[in-house]
């Protein structure tokens, strides 16, 4: 992922030092599990822990072999195998190079989730911090883009609260998938590796065994793991699109932040536009477009070939890197949201109250007419005082002889109550959150 999207925290996990020093994590573990089974001695152990290490002069190496061997496992291996010397010998002993790529995946997945469970979390308190914070925030509900019934606020965000609950389930379970490894060499039967070997190894990594691989841990972990961060890019992008709905000059309920001293366009000083939930936007759907490649990437030849690892070395780090950027300016935009509820009333007013024709139809019916001949009463009134400048919805209602026989001035008045919309929104909020 370019600097421009990239966070210092989720950069350096997908580094390629951190890549590599997961990698040695893996090979000294093996050395480590070895030397248990009486492999290793322990003077060459500790001589291999002592000596080994990733820095930048061993990466500059690791790459410089790299272009010899076009291999770079190979190179790694030989690179540290280099700082040890004679006892170099003992790293990577019985090895594939899937055995350390693969376990050292799942080293990084894991830190990559536990970062974005971190992000999450965050998240979820800002947004039951701003469900609260506009709880009676009476604002127009819109259904495809039209005025539908009055709601508050704060529903929005309780609803996206509730959301990202199931992504932080989602990721608890994602880590369970990911969090693997396989010491199982060639083609997973442990030809040159004892099963002791890999439960040793795994066991110092934190890892669970791959209960049955090939030559590498099943693409299907990291496609649930590619898909999870689809979702999650996909609810962000919800709440982008919403904000910069609400921002538009003829809504303005809400913009994201502007802060001092940023500058809206080039030629129009004036301007100030939604440019991070746009770039949220975008950017989710560089994350939900890289789902399919993991897919693709289930299906391998026999035992394995390494179609998969050229796109894993792409989709894997911009996902993950461009999901934690966007997690982060959803919480800048969220915590410093920018709210006008008095637009939000004038808006409601240009509707001129036809919003209540659901709870006038109800009433109809409930006094003896038909939904049909209730609904044609109610629509026919709407309409009226849609196209009639001026006129109501329930000045129209209150001059139609039809409405008047079953409704009476008093009753009208009463169902014209904002409030009424709104009387079950703290029992959401107590399904929701356990209190209002």
């Amino acid at each position: 992922m370019i600097k421009r999207y990239t966070l210092e925290r989720m950069g350096n996990i997908w580094s390629e030092k951190n890549k590599f020093q997961k990698w040695l994590d893996v090979e000294i573990a093996v050395c480590k599990a070895w030397n248990k089974l009486g492999k290793i001695p322990d003077d060459a152990l500790k001589e291999i822990i002592e000596k080994t290490h990733i820095d930048d002069k061993t990466i500059e190496r690791i790459n410089e072999l790299d272009k010899i061997y076009n291999h770079d496992v190979l190179a790694f291996v030989t690179a540290v195998a280099e700082q040890v010397g004679e006892n170099g010998r003992y790293i990577h002993l019985g090895l594939t190079s899937s055995d350390v790529i693969d376990t050292a995946l799942g080293l990084i997945l894991r830190e990559s989730v536990e970062l974005l469970e971190k992000d999450i979390d965050e998240l979820l308190e800002i947004l039951k911090e701003n469900a609260f914070k506009y709880k009676d925030t009476v604002m127009m509900g819109r259904t495809h883009g039209v005025h539908a019934e009055p709601m508050v606020f704060g529903l929005k965000f309780a609803l996206w609260y509730e959301e990202f609950k199931r992504h932080r389930e989602r990721l608890k379970h994602t880590k369970e998938i990911v969090s693997v490894g396989a010491i199982s060499g060639a083609v997973g039967t442990y030809s040159n590796i004892p099963p002791e070997l890999e439960e040793l190894t795994l066991s110092e990594l934190g890892l669970k065994p791959e209960p049955v691989s090939n030559q590498v841990i099943q693409r299907d972990r990291h496609a649930h793991y590619m898909a999870t961060l689809g979702l999650i890019a996909s609810s962000l992008e919800k709440i982008a699109v919403e904000i910069r709905h609400l921002q538009r000059t003829e809504v303005l309920e809400a913009q994201e932040p502007f802060k001092k001293g940023q500058r809206g366009s080039s030629a129009m000083p004036h301007k100030k536009n939604p440019i991070t939930c746009e770039r949220i936007t975008g950017l989710a759907r560089l994350i939900r477009s890289n789902v399919i490649p993991a897919m693709e990437n289930i299906a391998l030849w026999h035992e394995r070939d390494i179609s998969h690892s050229s796109v894993e070395r792409v989709i894997l780090p911009d996902s993950s890197i461009a999901l934690d950027y966007i997690l982060e300016l959803t919480k800048k935009v969220l915590k410093d949201l920018v709210v006008y509820p008095e637009n939000m009333k004038k808006n409601m007013d240009k509707s001129k109250g036809l919003y209540f024709s659901s709870k006038v139809l109800v009433a109809l019916v409930e006094k003896g007419l038909s939904r049909d001949e209730a609904y044609d009463i109610v629509q026919r009134n709407a309409m009226k005082a849609w196209d009639t400048e001026g006129l109501m919805f329930k000045d129209a209602l209150l001059s139609d002889k039809d409405v008047i026989s079953k409704l009476s001035k008093e009753e009208i008045e009463k169902i014209f109550n904002v409030e009424e919309f709104l009387k079950n929104v703290p029992f959401i909020y107590r399904r929701v959150f356990g209190e209002y």
